[in-house]
């Protein structure tokens, strides 16, 4: 599930910072217009969000304070766009939407370990809230829409 504190704004995204994970009717799975397995999809995930090398084709980043005594952080502009189609099984949706969830949390314990020594659940609230600043968990699902015929 987002992040209850998450604003939910329509916002214009640059075309690399977005990662369209598609589930056809035939639960075939694509990440970013590549063929990609469920248990490939949460690694993906991780590599498109923390743009470690700064490839322009993955999120731009932008430098914000963060809070908690952590300051300027640069945080990816990065976006997962979740689409299925209406054929799509909803095992097929769940596992997919499970790993997505998952890089995320991954992600946040890997920078809660580095910067304050503790998984993300151990945190105090102001610790917590800078994680989340620091990694967003930018999660967008498009309406189910007829699309098995595309791939």
């Amino acid at each position: 599930m987002p992040d209850e504190n998450q604003k939910q704004d329509d916002v214009k995204v640059n075309r690399r910072n977005i990662m369209v994970v598609l589930i056809n009717k035939s639960d075939r799975l694509f990440a970013g217009n590549q063929p990609a397995e469920v248990g490939m999809l949460r690694q993906a995930v991780k590599e498109f969000i923390l743009n470690p090398s700064n490839d322009p084709n993955k999120p731009e980043k932008e430098t914000k304070d963060i809070g908690a005594g952590l300051g300027e952080y640069a945080v990816s502009k990065g976006v997962i766009s979740l689409q299925n189609d209406r054929g799509t099984s909803y095992n097929a949706y769940i596992q997919v939407q499970n790993e997505l969830v998952a890089a995320f949390n991954e992600l946040r314990n890997d920078f809660s370990m580095a910067k304050f020594g503790k998984l993300y659940i151990n945190l105090d609230d102001e610790q917590q809230e800078a994680v989340r600043k620091a990694i967003p968990q930018n999660i967008s699902e498009a309406e189910p829409k007829d699309v098995g015929a595309k791939k």
